[in-house]
């Protein structure tokens, strides 16, 4: 028996579509789509809802409602968060016993906290009976602040709270029962996926992988398209076209991170082109 899946969308945001693109030139990707007036693509926080037996994972939680308004504006992040998205399912953060994080950015990290109205400078865990699974070399380098950019591993999102509830994880785990994480190295050193064994709907019997951001969007489905905030971008290229390798034999479910539109996709090898991929919206 596998775990029935729903998608939780935690808010739109912007970033710089150049930054988002790497080496690619800006002639090329804007074939692909058009940036705002301040060169931003718009982005969502794709999060997913595992349940199975009664029992509730989250699979990524989003930027959260710690930010500022000079970072909301920015960053142009709409005004929602995950719990918000829980409670239109009327599921309560309290409810839910584990967390697994792709990696811990602020986008991907920053709602393991949220905003206390009694004492706003002292953020409160909004999974406060969770496990928050992630990698042990992620974790460290959060810690030790070691990233391209220097305020994207935020202390008031890793809090002490949060430190007492992370279960380290090294390498390729079940760290549930019909739950693996996949090493994905590239973006950060210690980036992982999600592989979930699905039940119901769409994706019954299938292999569901939520994807980080080895490849975030729809537009990342080729070699090149690394990020400009990759650690290490030849890392990241093997590490997405090994993932779409195996998605495309498998006939995995992928659920992109941060893909705008409709987030799930299957693969297939590019009859016309070698070494390319196609990839096909399906549901969950």
């Amino acid at each position: 028996m596998g775990w029935s899946i729903q998608l939780l969308r935690a808010g739109e945001f912007r970033l710089d579509a150049g930054c988002m693109f790497g080496i690619i030139p800006r002639v090329v990707w804007t074939r692909w789509l058009e940036p705002d007036a301040d060169n931003r693509m718009a982005l969502q926080q794709n999060c997913l809802l595992l349940e199975r037996d009664g029992r509730l994972v989250v699979v990524e939680v989003g930027i959260g409602d710690k930010f500022g308004e000079k970072e909301r504006s920015m960053y142009a992040m709409e005004d929602r968060t995950v719990h918000g998205a829980l409670g239109e399912l009327d599921c309560d953060p309290a409810d839910v016993d584990a967390v697994i994080c792709t990696h811990l950015h602020f986008d991907h990290a920053g709602g393991l906290t949220r905003l206390d109205p009694s004492d706003p400078a002292h953020p409160m865990l909004t999974f406060p009976n969770a496990k928050v699974f992630v990698q042990k070399r992620e974790w460290e380098d959060a810690i030790a602040n070691k990233s391209t950019m220097n305020k994207t591993y935020l202390r008031n999102h890793l809090t002490d709270e949060v430190a007492e509830r992370v279960e380290l994880v090294e390498g390729e785990a079940e760290v549930l029962p019909g739950v693996r994480v996949l090493p994905m190295p590239g973006h950060t050193w210690g980036q992982q996926g999600v592989a979930i064994e699905a039940s119901g709907g769409a994706s019954d019997g299938k292999t569901v992988v939520f994807v980080p951001d080895v490849m975030p969007t729809r537009y990342h489905c080729r070699p090149t398209t690394n990020l400009s905030y990759d650690v290490e971008t030849y890392t990241s290229m093997v590490e997405r076209m090994k993932l779409l390798s195996k998605a495309a034999d498998e006939r995995w479910t992928l659920v992109l991170d941060h893909e705008h539109g409709h987030p799930a996709f299957t693969v297939s090898r590019d009859p016309e082109k070698k070494g390319a991929y196609l990839l096909e919206e399906t549901g969950l």
